[in-house]
C-alpha cells in the first residue's frame, strides 16, 4: 500500500515509527517490541544491539512481515519502505501478496543460523537458483551462470564444488557466504543480517565483516546489522540503536554511542566485554550500572545506587597490575605439574586400503606436549578444526588417543581400566558447548544433578544430595526454586550456569570447559566468567579453558596455547602471547578481534566518509 500522507523527506530507505509488536500467550500479552522508532538512510549501516530477549530480531521479523500470526502481531505503528520501484510503501499494511514482492526483491534477510536456514536435502547451488528463478524470471541455464558470479563475489572457493555440495559438506564460514550469495541474488535496497557471526571464529568474522562492507559499498545497499557485541557493530556501523526489553534506549552516531554513552544499560554492554589491552580481576556487569526489578527490566533507582557511573571508572577501579600478574605466575611454576601431556596424537583414519588397513589420516592433534599446574586456568585457542576439543576430550579418554601419554596427579591414565576411568571422572569434569543438548529435556535441573552424585554413591541418601543440589544452585546465582523447572524454562546463560553446578557435583579438581560461552550474549558470557573465576578461587580448581576468542581467553588464563592444524602454534604467559606474539599465525588471530577502540572507528569513519564523497 502506497502512503501518501508521509511528511518526512525521501532521504531515508526504511523508516520505523512507534513500532509495537505483540504476542498473545493463554491468558496474557507479551509486548515483544515496544513503540521504537529509527530511520536508515540510502547506502548507511545501522546496528541493532542489545542481548538475547531485547527485542532485535523480532523488530527484524516485523519489517519482513515474518511473524507467525498467531500468536504474534503488528500491533500497532508504520514501516514506511521508500522503494526504488514503488514509491513510499507502509509495509505494515501491505498484505501477504504486496510484502512477497518487496521480500527477496528490495529486502533482504541473512538470519543468524545458517545450517538450519539452509535445507539439507537440497545442493547449495539448487538454493540459491531458486531464489534467482522465482524473482528474476530467468531460466535454468541464466540462473546456474548468476549462481556461480555470486559464488565468485562471495570469495567462495571452487564456487563449482560448492555449487554442487549439500549444506553439511562446507565450514561455517562458508554457509554464511552461501547466505549472503542469496540475499544478494536480486541487488536489494535493504540487507537485514541478524547475528550473521555469531558463533564464527575471529578470523572468519573478520572476513564476513569485510565482505558485507563491500558489497554495501559496490551496491549502495543498506545495512541492519543486528548483533549483541558493540565491538563487532563498531565495525561495519553508520549508527547505532541500543535495544533493551523491546525499547530503544540510546541511539546515535557509533562514535558518539562508543566515546560518550548516555544510558546505563549501553555502559554495561561496552565495558563487560573482556579486553585485551588489560587484565581485569572482574569483568563488569549490567547490575554494575543500574538496578533492574525482579523481572530484569531497568528501574529509575539507578543514580543514587550505581557502582559505576561510566565505563573508565568500571575499569580504573579493576584492573590487574603487572606486578600482581608476575607474582601469581611465578608461584605456579614452582609447583609439580597436576596434569602433563607428553607426544599426544590423536590420528583419524579417512582412507582404507583394499584390506581395510587406514592409508591416509586427519591428524587433529600431532605430537603435542604441556604441563598444567594446580589452581592454574590454561587458555586453549584457535579456529574450528585446528583440535582444540579433540585434545580436551582426549584428555577425559571420551576418545582414545592414538598415541602419547596423559599423566594425572602423577598417575598414567592413558590406558587404565574402565573401572578405575570411571572413578577419575569425579576428579576431572567437563562443561560443553552447548548446554541445552548437553541436559535431559525430561528430567528437572535437580535430578540433572542429582543423578551423577547418585551414580557415584556421593551421600548416603536423596536427602542429603537434594539439600547439597539448593547450595550447588545457590553457588551459581540460581535459586531452591529453579530445583523441579526443566531446562526449557531457562536462558542461555541460566542452562549454563546449571551445567557449571552439575560439574561441581562430584567435588571435581579439574575442569575442562569447552567454548562454554561462545553461544551467550556478552553481558550473560561476563557472568558466567566472573562466575568460573569466583568458584576456582573458592575451590582451588584447575582449568583448561577452551575457546576460538582470544580475549576471552587472556581474561580467563594464565597461559595461553594457541593450536593450528593439530599443533601447538605457541605457548606462553597471555599477557606475553597478546603483547609479543611471535606466530604469525597468532599475529593474525589477534589482528582480527573487533577491539572497538576509539582511533579505529574514527579511523573506519573517514574511510567510510571518503568512499561516500567520491561517489
Amino acid at each position: 500500500m502506497k502512503d501518501n500522507n508521509l511528511n518526512s523527506d525521501n532521504d531515508f530507505l526504511l523508516e520505523v515509527k512507534n513500532l509495537v509488536t505483540v504476542f498473545k500467550t493463554e491468558g496474557s500479552e507479551v509486548t515483544a517490541v515496544d513503540d521504537i522508532s529509527f530511520k536508515i538512510k540510502r547506502g548507511e549501516t545501522i546496528g541493532i544491539v542489545g542481548e538475547s530477549g531485547s527485542g532485535k530480531s523480532v523488530t527484524a521479523l516485523s519489517i519482513m512481515k515474518l511473524i507467525p500470526n498467531p500468536p504474534g502481531q503488528i500491533a500497532s505503528g508504520n514501516i514506511f519502505f521508500n522503494s526504488p520501484s514503488k514509491g513510499i510503501l507502509d509495509l505494515a499494511k501491505l498484505s501477504e501478496k504486496e510484502m512477497q514482492f518487496e521480500r527477496g526483491n528490495e529486502i533482504a534477510m541473512i538470519f543468524q543460523e545458517p545450517m538450519t536456514s539452509l535445507n539439507p536435502v537440497y545442493t547449495c547451488g539448487n538454493q540459491l537458483m531458486e531464489t534467482i528463478l522465482i524473482h528474476k524470471q530467468a531460466n535454468y541455464e541464466e540462473a546456474k551462470k548468476l549462481t556461480l558470479e555470486l559464488f565468485e563475489k562471495v570469495e567462495l572457493p571452487r564456487p563449482e564444488d560448492i555449487f554442487y555440495s549439500y549444506p553439511h559438506e562446507i565450514s561455517g564460514g562458508q554457509k554464511q557466504r552461501v547466505m549472503i550469495a542469496m540475499a544478494m541474488s536480486c541487488n536489494p535496497s535493504l540487507l537485514i543480517a541478524d547475528e550473521p557471526t555469531t558463533a564464527l571464529d575471529v578470523t572468519v568474522q573478520a572476513k564476513i565483516l569485510d565482505l558485507m562492507r563491500h558489497l554495501r559499498d559496490e551496491n549502495d545497499m543498506s545495512i541492519m546489522f543486528i548483533t549483541h557485541d558493540l565491538g563487532v557493530v563498531a565495525e561495519i556501523a553508520d549508527k547505532i540503536a541500543v535495544m533493551y526489553h523491546g525499547k530503544i534506549v540510546e541511539q546515535g552516531p557509533v562514535f558518539e554511542i562508543f566515546s560518550n554513552p548516555q544510558h546505563p544499560y549501553t555502559k554495561s554492554l561496552l565495558a563487560c566485554r573482556p579486553r585485551l589491552d588489560i587484565k581485569l580481576k572482574i569483568l563488569p556487569v549490567a547490575t554494575d550500572f543500574m538496578n533492574v526489578d525482579i523481572e530484569g527490566k531497568f528501574t529509575e533507582r539507578v543514580v543514587q545506587e550505581q557502582k559505576y557511573s561510566s565505563v573508565g571508572e568500571a575499569i580504573l577501579f579493576n584492573f590487574t597490575d603487572e606486578d600482581e600478574i608476575n607474582e601469581r605466575n611465578a608461584f605456579l611454576a614452582t609447583q609439580p605439574p597436576q596434569l602433563e601431556i607428553k607426544n599426544l596424537k590423536m590420528y583419524f583414519p579417512i582412507k582404507r586400503g583394499i584390506f581395510g588397513k587406514p592409508k591416509d589420516f586427519v591428524k587433529a592433534v600431532d605430537d603435542v606436549s604441556f604441563s598444567v599446574y594446580p589452581g592454574e586456568t590454561i587458555g586453549l585457542v584457535g579456529e574450528s578444526g585446528c583440535g582444540k576439543t579433540t585434545l580436551g576430550r582426549a584428555i577425559l579418554r571420551l576418545v582414545e588417543p592414538t598415541s602419547g601419554s596423559i599423566t594425572f596427579e602423577g598417575k598414567d591414565i592413558t590406558h587404565i581400566h574402565k573401572e578405575d576411568l570411571r572413578k577419575l571422572r569425579k576428579d576431572i569434569q567437563i562443561i560443553f558447548q552447548d548446554p541445552y543438548s548437553s541436559l535431559n529435556p525430561r528430567m528437572t535441573i535437580g535430578e540433572a544433578i542429582i543423578e551423577p552424585m547418585r551414580v557415584n554413591h556421593i551421600y548416603e541418601s536423596d536427602f542429603h544430595r537434594k539439600k547439597h543440589t539448593i547450595e550447588l544452585l545457590e553457588k551459581v546465582n540460581l535459586s531452591k526454586r529453579h530445583f523441579e523447572r526443566y531446562p526449557h524454562e531457562f536462558s542461555g546463560g541460566q542452562r549454563q550456569r546449571v551445567c557449571i553446578a552439575r560439574a561441581l557435583a562430584l567435588n571435581p579438581k579439574f575442569i575442562i570447559c569447552d567454548e562454554s560461552v561462545s553461544a551467550l550474549d556478552v553481558s550473560v558470557q561476563a557472568q558466567v566468567l566472573n562466575l568460573l573465576n569466583k568458584l576456582k578461587e573458592e575451590f582451588n580448581f584447575t582449568y583448561i579453558f577452551i575457546s576460538h576468542d582470544l580475549s576471552v581467553v587472556k581474561f580467563m588464563s594464565d597461559r595461553i596455547i594457541v593450536m593450528n592444524k593439530g599443533k601447538i602454534e605457541e605457548l606462553g604467559y597471555a599477557e606475553d602471547i597478546y603483547n609479543n606474539p611471535t606466530s604469525e599465525y597468532t599475529q593474525r588471530l589477534i589482528s582480527a578481534i573487533p577491539k572497538g577502540n576509539l582511533d579505529d572507528i574514527r579511523r573506519a569513519q573517514f574511510i567510510r566518509n571518503n568512499n561516500t564523497l567520491r561517489k
